[in-house]
């Protein structure tokens, strides 16, 4: 396993991070040894680092890794999220005290090392559906106000947030100074987090996210690198529902198609998933490719893409035309938050 630094806050993880969510699904399917073995595997390959949810499985991401990191004495980093609706928009501050405190008892931890938004943000509340506003994140009794609590308490190390909502509110985020990370929405399909794309691309643009957090000392998890599945030719859950507008269901499975072949005349190494992670970690900007696991010859996969290196010109040359024409989608760019 390789090592990167974790922005400005003196951690390094690795390159590859434990996705404990419903993609991929490890500890949550089958039986309560596979899910101790998966972890287990993880963290024997080097991985020191890894990612859940308040709201994943409703607790049970975080419940499972409590008993299984005890079992086998193992104390790696942990990332956990906070959800803020609107129910919780009168007391923003108590919702994410009383959100870690439950986080932390399922966990069995005193404290993790980062606690993430995991809200969209937008100029105001509403504009993508479930959205916040910039002013509920950095302003009086805002987020950035409930997570400094947590860290005067002794609860968490680091801030940082989930990279969904409008552009420029992400990028306000990053210029603040007051959030350590961003989970930024980067892949084969959508690849704006990274680099510049065409002006007819239809997914949404995140404007080079991702070198905006690297020249401010912001780390960077990148997430959903196999487009929820849509890379590998696996149908995305959530209804035809994307997490990122214009990236939905059916728009990044005809991508994936078309990379797929693209890939298969060029004779890439290795397979699909390890290309995909090798594109993710050619961004120096990339602290850590978050992925989820099924099984546990999904984690030797992803470790072994690491020590696959950058991919080869002729594949970087390949996705510059598949960008150039949307990947030959013919449609109307989707409205933000729809």
């Amino acid at each position: 396993m390789k090592y990167r630094n974790f922005g400005n806050t003196g951690l390094q993880i690795s390159e590859i991070v434990f996705g404990a969510g419903a993609v991929g699904g490890a500890v949550f399917r089958g039986e309560r040894h596979a899910r101790l073995e998966a972890v287990r595997k993880a963290l024997e390959n080097g991985i020191n680092w890894i990612d859940t949810a308040a709201n994943y499985g409703d607790g049970q991401s975080e419940e499972n890794l409590g008993w299984i990191l005890r079992q086998l004495g193992a104390v790696p980093h942990i990332s956990t999220k906070v959800s803020i609706g609107e129910a919780h928009l009168n007391d923003i501050p108590g919702e994410i005290e009383r959100s870690m405190e439950a986080s932390l008892r399922r966990l069995q931890r005193s404290s993790v090392d980062l606690i993430q938004l995991h809200t969209p943000v937008t100029s105001s509340r509403g504009q993508f559906r479930g959205s916040i506003s910039l002013e509920d994140v950095l302003g009086p009794n805002g987020v950035l106000e409930g997570f400094e609590r947590l860290r005067n308490r002794g609860l968490v190390r680091f801030f940082g947030f989930t990279g969904f909502g409008d552009t420029a509110c992400l990028h306000q985020m990053i210029e603040s100074g007051r959030l350590h990370s961003v989970q930024a929405y980067y892949n084969m399909l959508n690849p704006s987090a990274g680099r510049p794309v065409p002006s007819g691309f239809a997914a949404h643009d995140y404007e080079n996210l991702i070198d905006l957090a690297a020249a401010k000392g912001v780390a960077v998890l990148n997430i959903r690198v196999l487009a929820a599945g849509a890379i590998v030719g696996q149908e995305p859950p959530g209804g035809g529902e994307g997490l990122s507008p214009g990236s939905g269901a059916v728009e990044d499975m005809a991508r994936g198609a078309r990379l797929r072949k693209a890939l298969e005349e060029l004779h890439i190494q290795g397979s699909t998933a390890q290309t995909a992670i090798r594109f993710g970690l050619m961004h120096p900007g990339v602290s850590g490719v978050l992925v989820g696991f099924a099984m546990p010859e999904h984690i030797d996969e992803a470790v072994a893409a690491v020590e696959m290196g950058p991919l080869p010109d002729p594949m970087s040359m390949a996705l510059d035309d598949l960008y150039a024409t949307d990947f030959g989608l013919s449609r109307e760019p989707q409205e933000a938050g729809q």
